[in-house]
């Protein structure tokens, strides 16, 4: 697997370093130093979204319903300074393009892969693994992924005029 470093960045006292794998839309986040990352304290993954979409409103909720106990995952609105602070690396228009995942390891999963790892780590979704990995179907996936994403507020509406928005 061939990594490009595409952003090295001062954070605090930590230097945060981005790869990213063009095969897989995946990042992987190396910092070394303090960092402020709960999610790799609590050993929980980190799901990123649009907390002003409706529609991805709706999807947390029902993630979070599938998330027995609340133990594997927790969320946050990618409208929180909380992201940037402790994100800086990751860009503002690609997270609104798609959820991220920050997964334990420090890994990105990005749009579709995100959805097909989150199939994968809640076994609640385990029945749908084997569909969403069939040989020849990423580009299908990513393309559904993508034309849901853009349409998202024309689906469900925008929850927010103005400020942040946070789960009900």
């Amino acid at each position: 697997m061939t990594q490009y470093i595409i952003n090295t960045v001062k954070v605090n006292v930590a230097t945060t370093t981005v790869k990213l794998d063009p095969n897989t839309q995946r990042h992987n986040v190396k910092t070394s130093g303090s960092s402020s990352n709960g999610s790799a304290q609590q050993n929980k993954d980190l799901v990123i979204f649009d907390g002003e979409c409706n529609f991805c409103q709706s999807q947390i909720r029902l993630i979070r319903r599938l998330d027995l106990g609340g133990q594997k995952l927790e969320y946050r609105s990618l409208h929180e300074p909380s992201v940037s602070d402790e994100f800086p690396e990751l860009d503002l228009d690609a997270l609104m393009r798609a959820m991220h995942i920050v997964d334990r390891n420090s890994q990105i999963h990005i749009g579709s892969d995100a959805v097909k790892y989150l199939a994968r780590r809640l076994p609640l979704l385990w029945i749908f693994v084997p569909l969403l990995h069939l040989p020849g179907t990423g580009p299908l996936w990513k393309w559904m992924y993508q034309f849901i994403a853009k349409n998202r507020y024309r689906l469900a509406g925008k929850k927010c005029d103005t400020g942040s928005c946070h789960l009900d």
